[in-house]
């Protein structure tokens, strides 16, 4: 039955995608990004409804009383594609960085640049920092948040964190909240695989890491907040989906 049911929803992922990113397409041309950060939230419960209705797969988000108000750096777990696909349900100012591939996907690609996404070019790590820092700054000034994962890429559940020196130059030059993010959807959602398993993904916003702190003491706290939370949250039920 899970089978069924992933396949069923990898069937419906691309042609919601398709039926927004067509609907909207003559629109595109003459938007501004905020629209498209609306059009994305509006595609995103799309996504989350598919998921809900197909697969039995829901998600529940806590902690958003930690997100203060104005530009925050959402620094967050990394397991699923999922990770992506939420973010502007939750806070609809919000741009994501991403890597400069998903920008060559037809229209798609262009809608995400049309957003103002930070593309990452990770040709080299100096272009991509440079990349990185400048897209954010942009990102900050237009009172804007963004979302990061700090590890760069997507790890499998229990794997050994690695997190990466970006967040924290971002962290000393945006000089804005960081707010560590929980969740588990690789237990649900698992990197490459075609199986979506029902249940209930756990997002946890943790209490912001307020400007000023020395780098190491930053990414030291970044990462015990995010692991022990991590760890903290509950596995999903066993049995048949």
């Amino acid at each position: 039955m899970r089978h069924l049911r992933s396949l069923l929803f990898n069937i419906y992922f691309p042609l919601w995608t398709a039926i927004v990113v067509l609907g909207f397409l003559p629109r595109a041309p003459f938007s501004r990004p905020h629209e498209l950060r609306a059009l994305a939230a509006f595609w995103q419960r799309g996504v989350q409804w598919g998921l809900r209705r197909i697969v039995g797969l829901g998600y529940e988000a806590t902690g958003l009383e930690n997100i203060p108000k104005g530009p925050v750096v959402f620094a967050s777990k990394h397991q699923s594609a999922w990770d992506t696909v939420f973010i502007n349900t939750v806070r609809r100012d919000t741009v994501i960085g991403l890597k400069e591939e998903l920008t060559r996907i037809f229209l798609f690609g262009w809608y995400l640049k049309l957003g103002d996404n930070i593309v990452i070019d990770r040709k080299g790590a100096a272009k991509a920092m440079r990349s990185l820092i400048q897209g954010t700054k942009r990102a900050v000034a237009q009172g804007n948040s963004i979302m990061i994962f700090p590890e760069g890429t997507r790890t499998a559940p229990g794997a050994p964190p690695d997190y990466r020196p970006g967040i924290a130059a971002l962290y000393r030059e945006l000089g804005v909240p960081v707010v560590p993010v929980a969740l588990n959807s690789g237990l649900f959602w698992g990197r490459r695989s075609f199986t979506k398993k029902p249940g209930t993904i756990r997002v946890r916003f943790l209490p912001p890491i307020e400007p000023g702190l020395e780098r190491k003491a930053f990414m030291a706290l970044l990462e015990e907040r995010i692991e022990t939370a991590v760890a903290g949250l509950p596995p999903p039920p066993k049995g048949p989906g």
